[in-house]
């Protein structure tokens, strides 16, 4: 019973050092090629206000929430060890779902956000090749 219990007690009480360490994630955002000077647009912005119910909902039903982790976690992946796989996840969300005219050329970029004596500073860390929108190949 007791050896029940201590196998249970730390899914039931999770340490607060799971992470080793808590770093900012980047965030990804597209612009349209051609347009000078290239205007970065944020990739799937958060609401300005959700209500409660819709709260409720997404406790128990968020694909799209998922999806946005997903894409966050390739981020970071193309931060600390850039793979092809990883860009193209990214790549193929966004040309899915950024609405420009089908086949028109775009970029995605990785920037981390922090806050400086009271001003918001970009660091640009990744910025992708070229990729058609709407029609991009699933390539994963």
């Amino acid at each position: 019973m007791f050896r029940t219990l201590g196998l249970l007690l730390p899914i039931l009480l999770p340490s607060w050092r799971f992470f080793q360490t808590v770093e900012p994630s980047p965030r990804v955002q597209w612009a349209l090629e051609g347009a000078q000077p290239a205007q970065w647009h944020a990739f799937r912005p958060r609401p300005a206000h959700v209500s409660a119910v819709a709260m409720l909902r997404r406790l128990f039903w968020n694909p799209a929430w998922n999806d946005t982790l997903f894409v966050v976690s390739c981020a970071e992946r193309l931060h600390l060890a850039p793979t092809a796989q990883a860009e193209a996840q990214i790549a193929q969300r966004v040309a899915r779902e950024v609405a420009v005219p089908s086949g028109a050329a775009l970029r995605f970029r990785l920037v981390f956000v922090q806050r400086l004596d009271g001003t918001l500073i970009e660091d640009v860390v990744f910025v992708s090749a070229l990729f058609a929108a709407g029609g991009a190949d699933d390539r994963a």
